[in-house]
């Protein structure tokens, strides 16, 4: 794959310039060795860059523009998958899509984030970050899973909710909340899959479910780490530094409990083989409706409590008794 690529990737794209040269080669015999000693070298090139990542560089293959987005999932797992559109109150937001289609032979609601592949596209997504409308519309259409019995599967990629003027006056922290407050009592099997990014209130916003997932190179974290460090440290250069501190890896996010399921990625990121990943994906919401389906709405309800509750964990030191007198 010839694409985008992030300085830490360039000696991967070198030495695959260099394989693609070998593999010109006039002399066949001296060409077949010399390919299958570059095809080793970038294997064990591989393994030992994308093995060795640290949260920034899992960071921005998150933010990877070949990357699969919401629309890509429901292309590889849907069928008669059909958009619905507006929160009949102000209007469309095309940065949070949601539809109907069938998994498996069964109806299904599907929501997400949606980013765009150009220019022009992320500016009509607004590069994934919602506005009140969309998070509206996202309430109205889970109300209509939970009315006719349908699982909610839903996608997360957003750096987080669009902070501009339009979205603060029609009510983008409230739409929010309520919806987070709406999503702990929807009486229907919700599934959440961090597929890129997951920032902030952006990423709340349609992300209380009965079970996570998140993709190995994916984030997921209360602030993106160049608004951290630009809070902390006055310097956005620091982000390497506010990532590492966030623990908002896939792999730090299963240890605190935060996440139910790290989904692996191939070497280099979901963008490298993008089937294979919508088939780890598809598994992953199979073994969720085996599970949602052994259990009423009443048992489901309680199970989504307290899986928040268990949610942060703190330790307090017992004071120091005082010596006897």
């Amino acid at each position: 794959m010839n694409g985008y690529r992030y300085e830490f990737e360039k000696p991967i794209a070198e030495l695959e310039h260099r394989l693609q040269e070998a593999r010109k080669g006039s002399e066949a015999p001296k060409r077949a060795e010399a390919v299958k000693s570059l095809e080793v070298q970038l294997e064990q090139l591989k393994r030992r860059i994308y093995g060795t990542l640290t949260p920034w560089q899992r960071v921005q293959l998150a933010r990877h523009p070949e990357r699969p987005y919401t629309l890509d999932y429901c292309a590889a797992l849907l069928s008669g998958f059909v958009q619905l559109h507006g929160d009949r109150l102000f209007g469309d937001d095309r940065a949070l899509i949601g539809g109907v289609g069938k998994f498996e032979g069964r109806p299904c609601l599907v929501l997400g984030h949606q980013k765009g592949r150009d220019t022009k596209e992320n500016l009509m997504r607004n590069f994934g970050s919602a506005h009140p409308e969309g998070y509206r519309k996202a309430l109205r259409l889970m109300g209509m899973a939970e009315k006719f019995r349908m699982p909610v599967l839903i996608f997360i990629d957003t750096p987080g909710a669009y902070p501009g003027i339009g979205a603060e006056e029609r009510g983008q922290a409230h739409s929010i909340a309520h919806n987070i407050r709406e999503m702990a009592r929807l009486r229907t099997p919700v599934y959440l899959c961090v597929i890129g990014e997951g920032g902030s209130g952006g990423a709340l916003g349609i992300g209380v479910g009965d079970w996570t997932a998140m993709l190995e190179n994916a984030y997921y974290s209360v602030i993106s780490p160049e608004g951290c460090a630009a809070i902390l440290w006055r310097d956005r250069a620091r982000a390497p530094e506010a990532a590492e501190a966030l623990k908002l890896t896939s792999h730090d996010l299963m240890q605190l409990g935060i996440v139910d399921e790290v989904l692996q990625e191939p070497l280099g990121g979901a963008h490298r083989d993008p089937e294979m990943v919508a088939q780890l994906v598809r598994a992953s919401v199979l073994r969720f409706l085996k599970l949602a389906d052994s259990m009423p709405p009443e048992a489901l309800l309680e199970r989504r409590y307290e899986r928040f509750r268990r949610i942060g964990a703190f330790s307090a030191a017992a004071p120091a008794l005082s010596p006897a007198s």
